[in-house]
């Protein structure tokens, strides 16, 4: 017995620094992602899913989907918090008091500001004439909120630091907020909107329109604007997709940027972003969890 004792012993002065040595380097590649399943999904390439209109940006009919949708994407864009955003312009944008939907795939790193996902519209033209889902800031949280000129209405917390799908639903003065896909409290605007567009600066992914910044702090993919309101049943299904998840309800949709390695819209209306000061990274999906 004492034989077999000090044979263990010897064992472990001789390779214990070794067995120490690889529990490192096992919990240092763990600590850096590489076991995460993520790292193994297969990531897609740019443009590798898109919406065909044949008859043209803005048409309807025998609108349909190509190519490989559905999978993460190898890119997505991180923005600065200073100055940096995407200029889509304003062809398409559901204007007035019409319905509308906007969502994307968001990581808020924080900010001591609010942060614009999309703006878009007339700051100055009036009451209600600009739309713009923004996150205030709130601790280690960030609230969603609604800013249209006199008219605002504030949402749901979500923590910051992990990708998360939020947007709101727009109808007759009603703002409903989610947040991976769970409807949550929402507000009305005390009014319908009026959305106009200014002359320039119509809007942007990553700051408001026509002159007002609140820049974007963080990195954004798969940003999705629909000229109707989305069911909760939609919405939810997209956030099942995941973060490189295809739009629904097609011909309802106004833009689509993946941002995955640029800032093409493959809606197939044609309305390709101009983009400022935006970077694309590869190793994005640390705190991203598929549905």
């Amino acid at each position: 017995m004492r034989k077999k004792l000090q044979a263990a012993m010897e064992y472990l002065t001789t390779y214990g620094w070794a067995i120490l040595l690889i529990a490192i380097v096992f919990a240092l590649l763990f600590n850096m992602g590489v076991f995460n399943p993520n790292t193994f999904a297969p990531k897609a390439q740019p443009g590798s899913c898109q919406i065909n209109r044949p008859f043209g940006p803005g048409t309807q009919q025998d609108t349909s989907m190509s190519g490989t949708c559905n999978e993460m994407p190898k890119y997505v864009a991180q923005f600065n918090g200073q100055n940096s955003y995407i200029d889509t312009g304003g062809s398409f944008m559901p204007l007035g008091g019409s319905a509308r939907s906007v969502f994307a795939w968001v990581y808020f790193t924080g900010t001591s500001v609010r942060s614009t996902i999309y703006g878009y519209g007339d700051y100055f033209g009036g009451a209600g004439e600009g739309a713009a889902l923004e996150i205030l800031p709130s601790g280690n949280n960030g609230d969603l909120y609604f800013e249209s000129d006199v008219y605002n209405a504030g949402g749901p917390s979500f923590s910051e630091g992990q990708w998360v799908w939020i947007g709101y639903t727009y109808l007759d003065g009603n703002i409903l907020f989610y947040v991976n896909g769970k409807e949550l409290s929402g507000g009305y605007l005390g009014s319908v909107l009026n959305t106009q567009l200014p002359s320039t600066d119509q809007a942007n992914i990553g700051k408001d329109s026509a002159g007002i910044n609140y820049p974007f702090n963080g990195m954004m993919s798969n940003v999705q604007i629909y000229n109707t309101s989305l069911s909760s049943n939609d919405i939810l299904s997209l956030y099942y997709e995941g973060i490189g998840g295809a739009p629904i309800v097609m011909h309802n949709l106004v833009g689509w940027w993946p941002l995955n390695g640029n800032t093409n819209d493959y809606s197939g209306n044609r309305k390709t972003g101009v983009a400022a000061n935006i970077i694309y990274v590869s190793n994005w999906d640390g705190g991203y969890s598929a549905p």
